[in-house]
Parts: C-alpha cells; sequence; structure tokens
C-alpha cells in the first residue's frame, strides 16, 4: 500500500475529534415535578476501604428492600449514587403518600433488620423533598436537587442523628413537603412529630422538618 493510500485508511477510522462534534442539550426546556429521597451513611469516611465496600452493599440490600416493601420500583428512578449515599429522582406520578409513609417505615425495618447482625450498625441520615427540575449534561438541574441535598448535609440533621446513640435514622422533610402531605394527616401522618428548622448553606435559607419519631 502507498503512503498515501496508508494516511488516507488511517484517517476513515481514526475516532473522531471532541472538539469538532456538536454539542447537545439533552431535553429542551423541559420541567417537571418530582419527589426525591437523599441518603447518607455516618460516618462513612472513618472506614476502612474493605469496610467502605461492605457497607455499600448492605446499603444497596436496604435501599431495594425499603423500595420493595413500600411497593415502590427503584428501576424507574434516576439514581445519583456516591461513596457514601444517593440522591433518588422518583417518577412523576409518583404516590406521595408511599414516599412519606411507606418508604421511611420500610426503610427503617430494613434498616433495623440488618443491623441486628450488624457490627457496628449502618445509621442513616435521609432527606426528602418534591419540587422542579430539568435534564442536564451532569444530572439534573433545578432547585429541587439542591434543596435536598442541603438538607441532607445539614448540621441540624447530623446533630438530631448523633444526640441519639441508639438511633439508626434520621428523617427530614423540605418545609414544602411538609405542608402538603404530612399535614394532611393521611396514613397516620402526624404533624407534630416533626419539628421546624431553619437551614442556612452557602448564603441560602432552607427550611424544613426534622421526625423525632424516626428510630
Amino acid at each position: 500500500m502507498s503512503s498515501t493510500a496508508a494516511n488516507t485508511a488511517a484517517t476513515e477510522t481514526a475516532a473522531p475529534n471532541p472538539a469538532d462534534m456538536p454539542f447537545t442539550v439533552p431535553v429542551t426546556d423541559r420541567l417537571t415535578y418530582h419527589f426525591l429521597i437523599a441518603v447518607d451513611i455516618e460516618g462513612y469516611s472513618k472506614l476502612s476501604t474493605a469496610q467502605q465496600k461492605q457497607v455499600q452493599q448492605d446499603l444497596h440490600q436496604i435501599l431495594e428492600t425499603a423500595a420493595a416493601a413500600a411497593g415502590l420500583d427503584r428501576r424507574t428512578w434516576l439514581r445519583q449514587v456516591g461513596g457514601d449515599g444517593e440522591m433518588a429522582i422518583l417518577p412523576p406520578d409518583t404516590d406521595g403518600l408511599l414516599v412519606l409513609v411507606s418508604y421511611p417505615r420500610a426503610l427503617a425495618t430494613a434498616l433495623a433488620e440488618l443491623n441486628r447482625e450488624r457490627r457496628p450498625p449502618i445509621r442513616l441520615r435521609v432527606a426528602m423533598h418534591h419540587g422542579p427540575l430539568s435534564d442536564g449534561l451532569f444530572g439534573a438541574v433545578g432547585q429541587a436537587p439542591i434543596v435536598v441535598a442541603r438538607l441532607l448535609d445539614s448540621q441540624e440533621l447530623r446533630d438530631e442523628l448523633r444526640a441519639d446513640p441508639v438511633r439508626e435514622m434520621a428523617l427530614i422533610v423540605s418545609s414544602s413537603l411538609y405542608s402538603d402531605i404530612v399535614e394532611t394527616g393521611f396514613e397516620g401522618l402526624a404533624p407534630e412529630e416533626f419539628h421546624p428548622v431553619e437551614i442556612t448553606a452557602k448564603g441560602a435559607s432552607f427550611p424544613g422538618r426534622i421526625h423525632r419519631g424516626t428510630r
């Protein structure tokens, strides 16, 4: 093969230069409302590599078991995972009572069951919110993912879990979720079990309600 032909063949089979490829937006101006659930493991960074691997496997089992028990299908969730937890975006038509009533109860049960044979026990922080969001190149965009992340990472929720060494799970919901669903009183929801907190992060305020009764 001549050098010219070889160069032509190489050019035809070479991978495209990313700089030459067009920029595309995954979805154009589409805004939908979703429930968001974020979970985080307390003390994850203090674990050894082997312990981190095991606790991830255990957390996966807990979340799968809880969702199934609550009648929720995790296969339909958009999940953004991290080393010590995940943020899940549920389908737009999800029943709010399954999220606010059935899921926390099932999660607490699954966590307690696993911790019976586990030392040290897994302790979880859980945050819930609902609101509008849109698709982005690096995940969901909008205020809803930001709100649930700020609630989950708040010092108030961390302190709530640390205050009781026996407690395995601490739950916080956004103030809007509290107003829209908790205050209905449906399915045994007790508004008096949620106490208000005002979380400040990154120069913004994020009001929420921490559930006193989740153990």
